[in-house]
């Protein structure tokens, strides 16, 4: 489980009109369901929730089936009755209203402000004929390193100038977590991923995006062959898929904004893999081409935990 990092403390509870760094702050659990839409009560579980190792996704703030899904994912971790819902037994488990402060303050260097990608081509072709599909903006990766929505981002930080030097309010959601993996659920009906240690205990379990009837995920037991971190993506439309009309093969440079994303992890059914996305956002509504898609925060923890051999099985 991830170690929670100390910052400001949860102060009396505050009702959550307004998603602010301070009406954040002032957030306590008071019992019943979660307020539909966005809140301040939704932000300090996701953060919660990523700090015990079940990842919400990205962090925003709405209420939503990523949400629900991480809650349940916790339940099921936890022994708790499995019903996606806040309760105050779960809300306590999770450190609740002993919990540090689920913001903290970070200070933008030169080098998040560096090596930026100017745009991003939407045609195949045209994204091969670049040397990097690298972020495009200072608050497009300091969103994904702090597993946030770039939006809410800048939500919590208004008229800031995304410049080195100025100092933001962004999520603490902890370290990564870290342990060896044994075997690898991809619960397709639930469009999670469950990770198991050797002794068979749940070590987390990440939100996912899979197939579509047309170009449905695989079914059955694989392995994993290999991890490729920050890959390029050879695009084969006589294996895969035929994208923007284009019949040749090509291959599209590394970068996080790649097909897929900042990791790819190898498995032993041909073409197919565990990976990241450019649009973390969509991930629990979109549909793959087959393989299984994760944010790429997700997908890099995961990559440091697994080795070639380890166990993925594709449930419905």
């Amino acid at each position: 489980m991830r170690i929670v990092t100390a910052a400001l403390p949860l102060l009396l509870a505050s009702p959550a009109f307004a998603v602010t760094p301070d009406e954040i702050a002032s957030t306590t659990y008071q019992g019943g369901a979660l307020t539909d839409g966005q809140s301040s009560l939704t932000v300090v579980l996701q953060v919660l929730l990523d700090r015990a190792g079940i990842s919400p996704g990205i962090i925003d703030g709405y209420k939503g089936a990523m949400s629900e899904s991480a809650l349940r994912g916790f339940e099921a971790r936890e022994g708790f009755k499995i019903d996606g819902l806040l309760d105050p037994e779960v809300w306590s488990a999770l450190g609740g209203d002993a919990a540090p402060s689920v913001l903290m303050q970070y200070t933008v260097t030169e080098e998040d402000t560096s090596d930026l990608t100017a745009s991003i081509p939407e045609h195949v072709a045209d994204k091969a004929k670049m040397e990097k599909l690298g972020y495009t903006s200072v608050s497009e990766r300091l969103a994904e390193r702090f597993h946030m929505d770039e939006d809410f981002l800048k939500l919590l930080n208004p008229g800031a100038g995304l410049i080195a030097g100025e100092t933001l309010t962004v999520a603490d959601v902890g370290p990564k977590m870290e342990g060896e993996v044994a075997r690898i659920e991809i619960r397709k009906s639930e469009r999670r991923a469950v990770v198991y240690a050797a002794d068979g205990h749940m070590m987390t379990n990440y939100p996912v995006a899979i197939g579509s009837d047309e170009t449905p995920s695989p079914s059955g037991d694989m392995t994993v062959e290999a991890v490729a971190m920050d890959p390029t993506y050879s695009y084969n439309p006589d294996v895969n898929f035929v994208a923007d009309g284009v019949k040749e093969q090509l291959t599209l440079p590394p970068g996080p904004n790649g097909p897929v994303g900042s990791v790819w992890i190898d498995l032993s059914k041909p073409t197919y893999g565990l990976h990241g996305t450019d649009t973390p956002a969509s991930l629990f509504t979109a549909e793959s081409h087959g393989c299984v898609r994760f944010t790429n925060w997700d997908v890099e923890e995961l990559a440091h935990m697994v080795s070639e051999g380890v166990e993925v099985v594709f449930v419905d």
